[in-house]
């Protein structure tokens, strides 16, 4: 089915006047899950498996989908919620959670709704054990945060690989981060939570870009006058 846009920034990419990295750097917001089909068509997803039934010999059984019930009048009512990660593995990433009757229809809610959460990640060489200059890390320390779950994100060499669970490698695959090292407090044990403060640390560490620049500036200007 060919996508219709239906807002200015649709018609506006259907033109082809405007670039994903120009809708960012102008705060421009996407509302439509066609804009990031467009503009990105490798897009891949993964989905997190948030869900878990009891094993055979104990322990859980991880599964894609998170079943709820909730008992009414009439009878039980069953909810499904699902969880999803977007991306290009070149920068750029996003992440979905939806709920739904059916496990088909929560993770095609969840897909559609990582597009439109869908934003970029910096990426560098920023170890100071390395001197590739490739981007294949994050560029400082950053710390997330989600319920009662922080995760803490270090710069790690080339080589490295990423040291973290299951779960959160596919995010960081997605995102194009090759080398990475974690640190992880709280009830880490939640994937949902977990997922969400790696996002949020992306977001964080997308949030300081000015300040960074701002304060290696100041520090420029603090040794020159002290030089005088």
């Amino acid at each position: 089915m060919d996508w219709i846009p239906r807002t200015e920034l649709g018609r506006q990419v259907a033109e082809g006047s405007i670039t994903l990295d120009e809708i960012f750097d102008k705060g421009r917001k996407i509302k439509e899950a066609g804009i990031v089909d467009k503009l990105i068509p490798g897009l891949q997803s993964e989905i997190i498996f948030i869900g878990g039934s009891p094993g055979k010999g104990g322990g859980i059984k991880r599964t894609p989908t998170r079943r709820t019930v909730r008992m009414h009048r009439s009878g039980r009512r069953y909810r499904v919620s699902a969880m999803v990660i977007v991306g290009n593995g070149d920068g750029y990433i996003g992440l979905g959670k939806a709920v739904s009757t059916e496990n088909r229809t929560a993770i095609e809610k969840a897909t559609e709704v990582a597009k439109l959460n869908i934003m970029p990640v910096r990426r560098s060489c920023g170890s100071w054990e390395c001197t590739c200059g490739e981007a294949h890390t994050v560029p400082v320390e950053i710390e997330g945060k989600n319920g009662s779950v922080r995760i803490r994100l270090l710069p790690a060499p080339k080589g490295v690989g990423l040291c973290m669970n299951k779960e959160a490698k596919k995010v960081m695959r997605l995102a194009g981060i090759k080398d990475i090292w974690s640190k992880r407090f709280g009830e880490s044990r939640s994937r949902a939570n977990y997922a969400m403060a790696i996002f949020d640390a992306f977001k964080k560490m997308n949030r300081m870009r000015l300040d960074a620049r701002t304060s290696a500036k100041a520090e420029v200007d603090t040794k020159e006058s002290e030089e005088e």
